[in-house]
């Protein structure tokens, strides 16, 4: 398998670290199961702010999970475990459901972004799930936001198409997460029906050093435009990146510059005085 799993090696030499690597991931598995019974996993929310009128528009709910001893497993260590494993499917249930129950008692109606993991994604349930989620819950579908990254989609393009259809049709919307880097996303915007687009994190921390960057991003946002599709830009950080983002013509952005994720969805820091600063 480890050959397998390394393109241009045909043969491989035992390590001990392989064994190492196959006790880790059978005490993550079983520590996803214990968590997802035990309720060790949290929801944190960070902040979308709208570019035009610096008010908050919405939170994306992110995952954690949290260890005994307070400190906190990278959801990049155990995402891919529990997509390997199957139990990515409980846990985005449990995610969804958990997320629009404590998003339902906010005070303010504003927008809950929720991401679909590509497994749950080829799940032929999902937009049952969703609908009985909101049914359970009694949270309003048009304040829910489910993000797909183009990979999961463009697997099975028709199959896809019709998965959406199905979403929307319940009253929610659909955002393209990590744009910018798929083989195809410029096709895939137009095979489908998104109602936003979401800028990768990875421009912005290139924006100040890379030229390409910059030209992607200006390319990125007149299309947006063109197709008049919102574009969202993440893992806004700095006042120059929010200002170079503002001049292109961004409609939200999000970010540690506009708050970090937390327990509570709250505003973390004077918005107005971040955007004022940035204007």
């Amino acid at each position: 398998y480890r050959a397998k799993g390394s393109p241009g090696e045909d043969i491989c030499f035992y390590e001990k670290a392989m064994d190492e690597a196959v006790r880790q991931r059978r005490r993550v598995t079983q520590g996803l199961r214990d968590a997802l019974e035990n309720e060790e996993f949290e929801l944190y929310y960070q902040p979308q702010v709208s570019v035009d009128n610096n008010e908050i528009t919405g939170y994306e709910a992110l995952l954690r999970w949290r260890q005994k001893d307070g400190s906190f497993i990278s959801p990049a260590d155990f995402i891919p475990v529990a997509e390997d494993t199957g139990l990515i499917l409980p846990i985005g249930e449990w995610v969804l459901r958990r997320a629009c129950e404590e998003a339902k008692h906010w005070e303010k109606t504003l927008r809950l972004a929720v991401n679909l993991s590509p497994v749950q994604w080829g799940h032929t349930d999902l937009p049952r799930l969703v609908h009985q989620v909101l049914i359970d819950t009694g949270f309003p579908p048009s304040r829910l936001e489910l993000e797909i990254t183009e990979t999961a989609m463009i697997t099975d393009m028709a199959r896809s198409t019709f998965i959406l259809r199905q979403l929307k049709a319940l009253g929610v919307t659909i955002a393209m997460d990590d744009f910018g880097t798929g083989y195809s996303s410029l096709s895939t915007l137009r095979a489908f029906p998104f109602d936003k687009i979401k800028l990768d994190r990875a421009f912005m921390g290139e924006l100040e050093d890379n030229s390409q960057s910059r030209a992607i991003i200006r390319a990125v946002l007149t299309l947006g435009e063109s197709l008049n599709i919102p574009v969202l830009a993440e893992g806004v950080e700095t006042v120059d990146q929010l200002n170079f983002l503002r001049e292109q013509g961004c409609d939200e952005v999000q970010g540690y510059l506009l708050g970090r994720p937390n327990r509570r969805a709250l505003p973390l820091v004077p918005y107005d005085a971040v955007l004022a600063e940035a204007s």
